[in-house]
Order: structure tokens, then C-alpha cells, then sequence
């Protein structure tokens, strides 16, 4: 076993991102949702993408499924989720698991905006909605 010297290890060099400096944009499948890349594989990450996603008073995404994992932190508010036919109203200092593959849904019946963390790991994260029935 040998160990690596850490002054001529390669990899991806340390980033501090200002959260003033965030973008954000639309989510195209829901209604009332946002989200902005913290991090992801433009700044060197090598294995996940961070990002910080609102849902505004009102805010509804449809059942769907995504190829990858998701693991998410709810940072405020409260809103309800459903997971794999599952309904449940989390807030801030909650955690989710979402693994690939299993349908899960958003709603904000609030009168104030939520927000949560979601990280995933890279590759193909197709999304696909599934029915109402």
C-alpha cells in the first residue's frame, strides 16, 4: 500500500460558493418550484451534485421517478411528500432518502415558501412522470 504524498495530489481544487450568487430557475415539471446548482461537476465534484431547490405557497410536482438516488435536507417551511404511496409532512431539519426508481411527489399547502438540499450523485437522472390514477 502507498500512500500519496497530498502537495502533488490531482483532484478537484477546494470551492466556496457565495449563496448570493446562486441562479435559479423554474422547474419545468412542477408548478411553484425552483431550484439552483450549489455544486455539481462544473466546479470538480467528482461524484454528486448539490442543489438547492424552493417550493413556493401553492407549489405542486407530479408523481414521478428519477434514474438516481436522492438524498435531501429540508433547510425551511413544511410541506407534505409522498414516497412510493406514502404521504408525509416534513420541515426543516428533516432528511429524506429517495432511492432510484421509486415514485414520489411534492406539495406546499403553506402559506410560506419551503426550501430543501437534494444531492445526487452524477449520471443520467431522467425523469419520469407517472399518471395521476
Amino acid at each position: 500500500m502507498s500512500e500519496t504524498d497530498p502537495t502533488t495530489a490531482t483532484g478537484p481544487e477546494p470551492t466556496v460558493k457565495r449563496g448570493n450568487d446562486l441562479v435559479t430557475a423554474e422547474v419545468d415539471a412542477g408548478d411553484g418550484m425552483s431550484k439552483g446548482v450549489l455544486i455539481d461537476e462544473s466546479d470538480g465534484a467528482p461524484h454528486f451534485a448539490m442543489r438547492r431547490f424552493e417550493l413556493a405557497p401553492g407549489a405542486r410536482v407530479p408523481n414521478h421517478t428519477n434514474e438516481v438516488e436522492h438524498e435531501q435536507y429540508v433547510l425551511a417551511g413544511e410541506y407534505t411528500v409522498g414516497l412510493d404511496g406514502e404521504e408525509y409532512t416534513v420541515a426543516e431539519g428533516d432528511a429524506l432518502l429517495i432511492p432510484s426508481g421509486v415514485p414520489h411527489w411534492y406539495r406546499n399547502d403553506g402559506d410560506e415558501a419551503a426550501a430543501f438540499i437534494c444531492v445526487v450523485p452524477h449520471g443520467d437522472d431522467t425523469i419520469r412522470v407517472l399518471d395521476d390514477d
